[in-house]
């Protein structure tokens, strides 16, 4: 069966989540997205795991399921230690088979933290602690580190990250079997270093927002079980892990160098030039994720490994929406089109990715459909996003916007 799943998301009680991320929100904007599998993120969270176990039912395959969703129990746990003489700050996404399991594993880590405190709790336990606590519980215990390239919280992060996965995880990196990129890289920057060549390259949303599902996740042809999910990631499977679903890069918030609060933006090379001092302040840079892949690759940009999973780049429906009408992309004016437009001709991600051309020309608004072919074919102007900020967008060019808006006159 083939489905797309977005493991790694966050609910009402994570900071700055939105109050809709509860389970009838999430899966109403799932059926829009076109998602079958949805991670529940914060099963860590005693207050959101009472209400999935009050709300979701039990599929007996390792999955649940509410009004024609499936979701799976999935937690972001965020590491805080020191390791090697520096601090480290880890994040890692944990997946559980069970309502059981994950109660044994809240257990386990309350005593390296308070849970309670947000949905994604900071505990000071060493990542390779962690694994070790995981495993003792159960092998069926799925661990993933998260958004491994962010600068300040990851596994390979300039802040405070290791250059190696097995200098984090030590004896338990032969347990880790697939790592997450993050918005800020997609799976071809990441094919440039050779020693990430046996792990499955994931994808997800991070999404504090139902809007936010999905705009990133991955695309399966299993069976609908947990099993056969994470079997499908170990074994690296592209007939079964078929391809992500990717942000474009640049649109991510760490894709550049840069110091924000000098409103300074940085090629890497620009940033060797000026010994990552920030030539306006005199304060350090931060290092973004293209510097830091460039630091770790033994393989020159464009290459491909044997076996890999394919990928496709793509940017939310309202965001095209939003910048191709020149309007915010929480008006009114983008939602109403985002609603004539989705279901009526299928999914969101089913209208960015399958619906023809000329079906699009025919049934969408011409510059919309004009902007989705352009993301289609990567036509697109991104000012790529540093610091904490987002990448800006330009879908359409100037002349093309200037010549629809005059045929739209017509």
């Amino acid at each position: 069966m083939r489905f797309i799943a977005d493991f790694h998301i966050h609910s009402k009680y994570s900071r700055a989540t939105s109050p809709q991320m509860e389970v009838k929100t999430l899966s109403e904007f799932a059926k829009l997205k076109g998602i079958s599998l949805l991670g529940t993120g914060d099963f860590t969270h005693h207050l959101w795991l009472e209400e999935l176990k009050d709300t979701l039912k039990d599929s007996g395959n390792g999955f649940f399921e509410y009004n024609g969703v499936s979701f799976i129990l999935t937690a972001e746990i965020s590491s805080i230690y020191s390791k090697g003489g520096r601090v480290r700050k880890i994040h890692n996404v944990v997946f559980a088979p069970s309502f059981k399991i994950a109660d044994k594993i809240n257990s386990a880590l309350s005593g390296y933290g308070n849970l309670a405190s947000d949905g994604r709790p900071i505990i000071g336990i060493d990542a390779k602690d962690l694994a070790e606590v995981l495993f003792g519980i159960s092998k069926d215990i799925f661990l993933v580190p998260g958004h491994i390239w962010t600068p300040w919280f990851s596994l390979f992060g300039s802040k405070s990250g290791f250059d190696s996965i097995e200098e984090c995880f030590e004896e338990y990196s032969k347990d880790i079997y697939a790592l997450e990129t993050g918005l800020s890289s997609d799976p071809g920057m990441n094919w440039r270093w050779s020693k990430l060549d046996r792990f499955s390259l994931i994808s997800n949303s991070d999404s504090h927002s139902p809007r936010k599902i999905g705009r990133e996740a991955n695309i399966f042809d299993t069976e609908m079980s947990y099993k056969a999910v994470t079997d499908a990631l170990k074994a690296k499977d592209n007939k079964k892990f078929l391809s992500t679903i990717e942000f474009f890069p640049e649109e991510g918030k760490y894709h550049f160098d840069g110091h924000r609060k000098c409103n300074l933006r940085l090629k890497p090379a620009e940033t060797k030039k000026n010994n990552n001092i920030c030539p306006a302040c005199g304060k350090p840079i931060t290092v973004g994720v293209m510097n830091r892949v460039d630091e770790l690759a033994d393989r020159p940009e464009g290459f491909r490994p044997e076996n890999s999973i394919p990928y496709q780049r793509m940017i939310p429906l309202a965001e095209i929406i939003s910048d191709v009408l020149g309007v915010g992309e929480a008006s009114k004016a983008v939602n109403a089109e985002y609603q004539a437009i989705v279901p009526r001709l299928g999914t969101e991600l089913e209208v960015l990715t399958e619906v023809r051309e000329n079906e699009l020309l025919k049934k969408v608004p011409r510059k919309i459909a004009k902007g989705i072919i352009n993301v289609r074919k990567g036509n697109v102007n991104i000012l790529p996003g540093y610091d904490g900020e987002y990448g800006k967008i330009e879908i359409l060019e100037k002349e093309e916007a200037i010549g629809e808006k005059q045929m739209d006159l017509f």
